[in-house]
């Protein structure tokens, strides 16, 4: 850890903390990193001040450089698509998607491995605080989509949407929520001029939709309702790579 990273989290560690009313404790420089980020986890939206921004921006713009940006223009596109293998918070292009719970406010879970956690963690608390403007205490239908800056991700916004969570075999109306997160997720693109967007594995995972049935519907969807949109296709596990791969005609890219 730089002495640059380790003044900044004390600042926002000592910031968060007396918002909280209580004593930084005293840490180890590798646990100072996930102690504030499980602080920003559970972190009501509330404004912050300019001090607490200007420190967390200057850190987690740091940790984006330290991981490398993955520039989109590397990839192959064929008609209009990629498959890229890896962090989605590393692309820079125009949108990430982020699959989110109904609130979308973010995972207050502290250091939970879920996309909507890491998101929200690696773009700043800003992120959260436009969220509830937007959702003003109402929870999202399945498939809603609502978009917001991406401030310290190297792609421009993030389009926050609602999968269906489903425990065996999906039913008609599960694949026709999947399909409309897809779909309003690139008219949203289309519609703020946004050239290119990057899709996660919306609603596989702990939401449990089959992982070769959400593929089949996320790249019919894709193909469907593209509107000259640019789209990458966002793969992590081996399986969902292998999945991709066989409905893509396409290698998986990793950079």
């Amino acid at each position: 850890m730089t002495a640059q990273e380790r003044e900044c989290l004390d600042r926002m560690t000592e910031i968060l903390c007396a918002e909280r009313r209580e004593e930084p404790p005293q840490l180890g420089d590798e646990q100072k990193a996930a102690y504030f980020r499980a602080l920003c986890n559970i972190r009501p939206p509330r404004p912050a001040t300019e001090e607490f921004l200007k420190a967390q921006d200057e850190y987690l713009t740091l940790q984006t450089l330290m991981r490398g940006v993955a520039d989109e223009g590397k990839l192959y596109f064929r008609d209009g698509i990629a498959l890229y293998r890896g962090d989605i918070t590393r692309l820079k292009c125009g949108a990430i998607v982020n699959a989110g719970n109904p609130t979308l406010l973010g995972c207050f879970q502290p250091l939970h491995g879920c996309i909507d956690n890491i998101i929200h963690s690696r773009a700043g608390v800003q992120v959260r605080l436009d969220c509830a403007k937007i959702m003003r205490g109402g929870e999202a239908k399945r498939g809603d989509v609502i978009l917001t800056k991406a401030y310290n991700l190297p792609c421009r916004y993030i389009l926050h949407t609602v999968g269906p969570q489903v425990c065996g075999a999906p039913a008609s109306r599960d694949e026709d929520d999947l399909r409309k997160c897809y779909r309003e997720c690139l008219s949203r693109a289309a519609d703020a001029k946004i050239e290119s967007v990057a899709f996660c594995c919306i609603s596989t995972g702990i939401y449990g939709y089959p992982q070769d049935e959400a593929c089949r519907v996320a790249v019919d969807e894709v193909r469907r309702s593209r509107r000259g949109v640019r789209v990458i296709f966002d793969v992590y596990t081996d399986e969902d790579t292998r999945l991709y791969e066989a409905m893509l005609g396409m290698k998986a890219e990793e950079i």
